[in-house]
């Protein structure tokens, strides 16, 4: 029987995004229309079979949970328009091949968290040919670092408009030893080694820099398993990356971690400094988590700051 994932080379997908930002703005100042973060829960879909029987097509056509942080922070609770687009070619960054794309979903909406429950495996383009099918067909690899398909996400309010382009991936066993991707989630921040409140503002005073870390994460770093080249299974391990976003000032760095050509894994720390004459304010601080291989989260938290 034909299978789901023909030999090819190895290439895993994150997150991308495209947007309009100006050259002097820094990344983790957050004052406009943005899309922060994209997650899909399961990060993955694995059928249980390599063999294109219907069984595999209907594992794949589960349904997921589609997550977009979205942040508006001059918006004073205006009005998002949403639209959530599935397609075929990874290189089509907003989906604007018509004849290739599905829509998932589409609304208004406001700042925060954006849920959607969606069934993209389960998308059927012109001919009612599953799009799994298409995203294959355009696939230099065919597949065998999972078939990719973009989600595109395009958010607009007043003048402004952002695109955010996620890959959910397919996969099915094609080597032993593989299992579906689990998300990533934070545990604790800590500002000056302080523990940082979920649900209530930290007290911060004075110009800083405030270093702000990250608890032990490396127990929750998955082992994990890969086809190669030649279908030899290729044993891996998470390096978790962490984006880092506020309201006001910035951040030494706007990402941690991650791991270097050796293997050596970064430290997720940071420093933040306040604005140089800024008035006393709540910020909001945002940071966003990504394990490599599509699976995503993100915390929220404040801080009253004053000079």
């Amino acid at each position: 029987m034909k299978t789901l994932l023909n030999a090819g080379v190895l290439l895993l997908w994150g997150l991308a995004a495209v947007a309009c930002v100006d050259p002097e703005d820094k990344p983790s100042n957050v004052h406009d229309l943005r899309v922060l973060g994209v997650s899909t829960e399961q990060p993955e879909l694995i059928a249980s079979t390599c063999e294109q029987t219907p069984e595999a097509f209907d594992e794949l056509a589960a349904e997921v949970t589609y997550r977009a942080l979205l942040v508006d922070p001059a918006g004073e609770g205006r009005p998002i328009q949403y639209a959530l687009w599935a397609c075929a070619a990874q290189a089509d960054r907003t989906c604007a091949t018509v004849a290739d794309r599905v829509l998932l979903a589409e609304g208004t909406t406001t700042a925060g968290e954006l849920t959607l429950p969606i069934r993209p495996g389960a998308a059927r383009v012109a001919g009612d040919r599953l799009l799994l099918e298409r995203v294959l067909e355009e696939d230099s690899y065919k597949g065998l670092g999972g078939i990719r398909m973009p989600l595109v996400l395009r958010v607009s309010a007043g003048s402004e408009e952002v695109y955010a382009q996620k890959l959910m991936v397919f996969w099915c066993p094609v080597v032993e030893g593989m299992k579906a991707n689990v998300q990533p989630v934070l545990p604790g921040l800590r500002v000056d080694d302080v523990p940082w409140p979920e649900n209530e503002p930290l007290e911060l005073s004075g110009p800083g820099p405030f270093v702000v870390t990250v608890d032990d994460v490396s127990d929750r770093e998955e082992d994990y398993v890969v086809p190669g080249l030649r279908l030899e299974a290729i044993h891996l391990k998470e390096a978790w990356v962490i984006g880092w976003y506020s309201t006001l000032g910035k951040f030494n760095l706007s990402e941690t971690g991650g791991a270097d050509i050796g293997g050596q894994q970064g430290r997720h720390r940071v420093e933040w400094e306040p604005a140089e004459g800024a008035a006393a304010q709540e910020v909001t601080f945002w940071a966003v988590v990504r394990d490599g291989r599509g699976g995503s989260s993100w915390v929220v938290r404040r801080a009253r700051w004053s000079p």
